[in-house]
């Protein structure tokens, strides 16, 4: 047997997830059924509340929203049936159709409650305050004090009734033509057609011929499709724009900030840190890269090349799951439990395969039901720390669902703390069972890479978005100047040691964050730097840390970052924070540099 076919029986059989937790299939009766019966509920809530609320005593508004909170459990569980679907395959055209579908009918039931939170926010903060006396209504006081944030940008009930109606045919159909495109297309080489995750996992492959065949064929393929990913950015960029100055949000940003419950000042100041850092860390590791590559500057794919002593053999499905597993269970026997739940019970689909969704995610469905993990696993390191990262997430969810179906989110800037934790986790179980010196170095040199793309990289997403938003105020962007804006961020995060041929101005446009959810990139700095100092406090004092670790995590969306971060004596105003996260960053680049 080969060694290539050793590796393909490595990776043979991979879990595939069962959905019938939500529903048995997409002819589900029970989903027509659930449908049927979300409309009347809908429209019998409508019929009940609308234009009542502020009559309302505070023990009957408390029970007005547990029915809504029980309304939106119902259409989340349908919805979320139909996200995981379409992830696993997104070139079908009959479940295209079917997502399309879902998410119409979905749209058009919630439309008849859509009054409910605007009411609302119309009560008098003085009346309101009497309400919330009442035990019933307090029970729901974060999440209310999170919908009247909104406050100051809520438009109209007719606007917002447009607003709501128009987005599947808006901003969630130009979402969907970006998955569908980026779904379908194949990146040539040596004869074989490769999917986006299995052409991009081979820019971290051992030999350099094979980099860059691949980089080339990313660049060839990403470029041929540069006009219609324009396009998809220009008007998605516009459609925020249009609706940010009706919202009277003050920067493109801003909404980001507002729904992640920190402050702008906050998010500026984690960004200033990492970009006044990017000498030190990104400059300085890929100079020392370039060294121990033995050459005078890296190719823009070599940047994730293995280094010559890197253990590039394939972990198998089984060893990575029990690596991750042992990791969490030396931290917390509870956490390696409910993480052990993922595998046990068929919550994970792992494998790569046609039109599946690239990447990874975990997907929280509904409190009532649990959450689904999407993986492309192929056997490296790299994708060790990938299920770690999920099954953190998926970990969270599953503390935070006690917390109810309008409280269990968590804001995105500690929505990463739990997934980077698990790596940080995984990452320390890992490096401190290898004794041998050069394979040490590689383990830290991957980790620091693996922490660079998190922090650095992600840094220079925002830049990017912020620079595209901003320019597109003026007018429309040609897919040669989007190009042009991604290679000055690149040269400024990266640094002078990375070269950039002229292909590489169109890897903007594989990222699906800036399509999804712009501006949600930060997040994963924030956590990166957030867990470097929480794992800080936790060698400094490792007794009680794990209960509060998980008590943090069971808290969901009930806290801000403030309360959830007091128990361990960090805060993120303060501007020391973050530059106590990235000297953990530093810290390992300088024991690599010790290393030689």
């Amino acid at each position: 047997m080969s060694p290539h076919d050793t590796a393909a029986a490595k990776l043979d059989d991979l879990p595939r997830w069962d959905l019938s937790d939500l529903y048995v299939g997409r002819d589900d009766p029970r989903l027509e059924a659930d449908l049927t019966a979300a409309l009347g509920d809908a429209k019998a809530f409508a019929a009940r509340y609308r234009g009542q609320l502020a009559a309302l005593g505070g023990d009957e508004l408390g029970a007005a929203v547990a029915a809504f909170e029980r309304f939106e459990e119902r259409l989340g569980r349908i919805m979320s049936f139909a996200d995981l679907t379409f992830a696993g395959n997104q070139a079908d055209p009959e479940i295209a159709k079917f997502f399309q579908t879902i998410q119409e009918r979905v749209n058009a039931i919630s439309t008849e409650t859509l009054f409910f939170t605007l009411e609302l926010n119309r009560i008098d903060d003085a009346a309101f305050a009497e309400k919330l006396k009442a035990p019933a209504l307090a029970r729901y006081a974060p999440w209310l004090r999170d919908l009247r944030i909104y406050r100051p940008h809520q438009l109209s009930d007719d606007l917002e009734k447009l607003l709501h109606e128009k987005h599947v045919a808006g901003r969630a159909a130009w979402t969907r033509l970006f998955d569908q495109t980026m779904a379908d297309l194949r990146f040539p080489l040596d004869g074989r057609a490769l999917t986006n995750a299995e052409a991009f996992h081979l820019l971290s492959d051992r030999s350099g011929a094979v980099r860059r065949a691949a980089a080339k064929s990313i660049g060839k393929v990403l470029g041929d499709h540069a006009r219609l990913f324009a396009l998809v950015t220009n008007t998605l960029a516009k459609d925020k724009e249009i609706e940010d100055k009706w919202r009277r949000y003050a920067r493109p940003i801003s909404s980001r900030n507002l729904g992640n419950r920190v402050e702008d000042e906050v998010v500026d100041a984690l960004i200033g840190a990492v970009r006044g850092a990017y000498p030190r860390l990104s400059h300085r590791y890929y100079a020392l890269k370039a060294r121990w590559l033995g050459l005078d500057k890296l190719e823009y794919w070599d940047r994730n090349a293995p280094l010559p002593e890197a253990d590039d053999a394939t972990i198998a499905w089984p060893s990575a799951r029990d690596t991750v597993l042992d990791a969490y269970k030396a931290f917390s026997p509870e956490l390696a439990d409910i993480g052990r739940r993922f595998f046990d019970k068929s919550w994970i689909d792992v494998g790569v395969r046609p039109g599946k969704s690239p990447g990874a995610f975990a997907h929280p469905t509904v409190p009532s039901a649990h959450p689904y993990l999407l993986l492309n696993y192929q056997g490296k390191a790299r994708d060790v720390m990938t299920l770690a990262h999920e099954l953190g997430h998926g970990v969270h969810q599953i503390l935070a669902a006690g917390q109810g179906q309008l409280m269990a989110d968590t804001p995105l800037t500690l929505a990463e703390t739990a997934s980077v934790f698990g790596e940080m986790l995984t990452f320390r179980a890992m490096l401190a069972r290898e004794t041998e010196r050069g394979k040490r170095k590689a383990m830290l040199a991957a980790k620091v890479e693996d922490m660079l793309n998190t922090v650095v990289r992600q840094i220079a997403f925002v830049e990017f978005e912020r620079r595209v938003h901003d320019e597109r105020r003026g007018g429309e962007l040609t897919a040669e100047r989007i190009g042009e804006i991604w290679l000055d961020v690149q040269h400024e995060s990266l640094g002078p040691a990375i070269r950039f041929d002229d292909e590489y101005r169109f890897y903007w446009s594989y990222i699906p964050h800036f399509i999804h959810t712009p501006f949600y990139v930060y997040a994963y700095a924030f956590g990166d730097c957030l867990v470097n100092s929480l794992y800080a406090a936790y060698q400094n004092a490792p007794d009680g840390f794990a209960r509060r670790y998980l008590d943090m995590l069971r808290a969901g969306g009930s806290k801000r970052h403030k309360e959830l971060l007091a128990p361990f004596g960090l805060n993120a105003a303060d501007p020391a924070f973050w530059q106590s996260g990235l000297k953990v960053v530093e810290g390992f680049i300088d024991e690599l540099a010790a290393l030689g």
